[in-house]
């Protein structure tokens, strides 16, 4: 399983200021619950830096590569994400919603191979570290790499001052192998977490599943809503707490993952004007041929299919026979 280490201060021994190396958090394995406090266990190996959120296709072919370089080397598999987001830091008002937890990355990167994921802590000081020190600290000396592999796009370092030649560079003097991994284009893009998060916002849930490689995975909690869904005979579970992007307003066809197991449903984003003029947003979960009781329940939904745009209905009696059509058509795609 791909073990999680969290480190707090990435500080190379001329960065002023810095803690000394030994001040490095524990490291974190959440399947073993091994702590010993140091990155001995995953030295020596093939490392790739970058976000990775969705772990998207793109994602998992540079991903395969790091697996199938460190096999040659006989090392292990190392993906580093910051986090979070250095945009969050220096623009919070531009920061993106994000496509998955820290924790649903490790998992998605387990299906891949990935020995590790280590999480850096982003911070203004860890930001103002320049290339050859971000480099040396982290690349060197904590994890004393045998080769990198990139995209073309990677940047690292103060003010993005490192680039892909900066690293042939660093590479190239301190006799680490670097591969470099053009992007995957479905259409006429790249495959990107930005268009992967434009889709969703669209209503597009399929076609941001295409780019994924996976359904789009949100979590919540189920709170008691107005319970209007079982007096017209479909029970829904109110979803809150949702942190990750949400598909537009709609409704979809996809899973709903709970402790007892997976069940269809159907889901719906948005206001729901038929009963309310306010507008307020809600997550609804309706899971087909489930009647159990989820009030208090954190719970995963999957969407798979966009079934159709949120309307307002002329009465209740109208919503009731579109929602019977709903149901019918979402058992067909899911079958």
């Amino acid at each position: 399983m791909t073990a999680i280490f969290s480190l707090q201060n990435v500080w190379p021994h001329d960065f002023e200021g810095g803690p000394h190396l030994a001040d490095l958090d524990s490291q974190i394995d959440r399947h073993t619950g091994d702590s010993d406090g140091d990155l001995s266990s995953i030295q020596g190996g093939v490392i790739t830096i970058g976000n990775f959120d969705g772990v998207h296709r793109g994602h998992a072919a540079l991903l395969a590569q790091v697996r199938n370089l460190a096999d040659q080397l006989g090392g292990p598999a190392i993906a580093i994400v910051l986090d979070p987001h250095p945009v969050t830091i220096l623009r919070p008002e531009l920061a993106p919603k994000r496509l998955t937890e820290i924790a649903t990355r490790a998992e998605l990167m387990d299906q891949l191979g990935i020995d590790a994921l280590v999480v850096c802590k982003t911070s203004r000081q860890f930001l103002n570290l320049t290339a050859k020190q971000f480099f040396s600290s982290l690349v060197q000396q904590r994890l004393q790499a045998k080769a990198m592999i990139e995209g073309p796009n990677f940047f690292f370092g103060r003010d993005r001052g490192g680039n892909i030649e900066v690293l042939t560079d660093l590479c190239g003097q301190a006799s680490i192998q670097l591969q470099i991994v053009e992007p995957m284009h479905i259409g006429p893009q790249m495959i990107s977490s930005t268009r992967i998060r434009t889709l969703l916002v669209q209503g597009d849930v399929g076609e941001a599943a295409a780019l994924l490689g996976h359904p789009h995975k949100v979590s919540g909690t189920v709170t008691i809503g107005d319970q209007r869904g079982r007096e017209i005979g479909f029970p829904t579970a109110n979803l809150s707490g949702i942190e990750l992007v949400l598909p537009g307003p709609g409704v979809y066809a996809g899973f709903l993952n709970t402790s007892e197991g997976k069940h269809a449903a159907a889901i719906h984003v948005g206001p729901n004007p038929t009963f309310e003029s306010s507008g307020d947003s809600k997550v609804e979960v309706h899971a087909l041929d489930y009647d159990g009781d989820l009030y208090g329940q954190s719970v995963q939904i999957d969407f798979l299919h966009h079934v159709r745009d949120v309307v307002k209905f002329e009465s209740p009696e109208a919503l009731v026979v579109q929602v019977h059509q709903d149901i019918a058509e979402i058992r067909r795609l899911l079958s």
